[in-house]
C-alpha cells in the first residue's frame, strides 16, 4: 500500500524525496558561503540546482514511478525546475533583502544565526515546496503526457 502509485502515500514520499534534496541543497548552499565564501544568492542558486537534479532523479525511479518516455520527462521537469530554481533563489533575495530592512528582525535574528539569509531561505523553500514542485509534479511532469503535444498544432 505505502508503494502504491497516487493519493497520500505519493504525497509523503514526494515529501521524503523533497527532504533528500532540500539537505543536498542546503549543504551545497551552506559550504559554498561557509568555505568558499561565495555571494548567498550565487549558493542558493547552486544550491537549488543540486537539490533538484537529486529530486529528480528520486521521483521518476521511486515516488512518481513514470512510465513515460525519459525524454518527455525531463524536459517537463527541466522546465518546472526553471521556474523552481528562479522561485527559490529569487524568493530567498527578495525575503532576505526586505527583513534586513527590519533592523530588529536583522539584530534578533544574527543573534541566532551567523548567515542571516538562512531563516528566509527556509521559509521561501518550504512555500516553493508545497505550492509549486509538488503540484506541477504530480499534475504534470511526471504525467504520461508528450511533451509535443502541448507545443503541436490544434486542429
Amino acid at each position: 500500500m505505502i508503494s502504491q502509485k497516487g493519493g497520500f502515500f505519493m504525497f509523503l514520499r514526494a515529501q521524503l524525496s523533497a527532504q533528500m534534496a532540500t539537505i543536498a541543497d542546503f549543504l551545497v548552499t551552506i559550504l559554498l558561503v561557509r568555505l568558499f565564501e561565495v555571494y548567498y544568492v550565487y549558493a542558493t542558486l547552486a544550491g537549488a540546482i543540486y537539490g533538484g537534479i537529486i529530486n529528480c532523479v528520486i521521483n521518476y525511479k521511486w515516488t512518481f514511478k513514470s512510465k513515460g518516455k525519459k525524454t518527455n520527462v525531463a524536459v517537463k521537469f527541466i522546465l518546472v525546475w526553471i521556474c523552481s530554481v528562479w522561485l527559490n533563489t529569487w524568493g530567498t533575495y527578495a525575503l532576505t533583502e526586505s527583513l534586513a530592512r527590519i533592523p530588529w528582525v536583522r539584530d534578533t535574528l544574527s543573534l541566532y544565526f551567523g548567515d542571516f539569509f538562512i531563516i528566509p531561505k527556509v521559509v521561501v523553500a518550504i512555500i516553493v515546496a508545497l505550492f509549486w514542485n509538488y503540484n506541477m509534479q504530480r499534475f504534470f511532469v511526471y504525467r504520461n503526457i508528450d511533451i509535443r503535444s502541448l507545443f503541436g498544432k490544434r486542429n
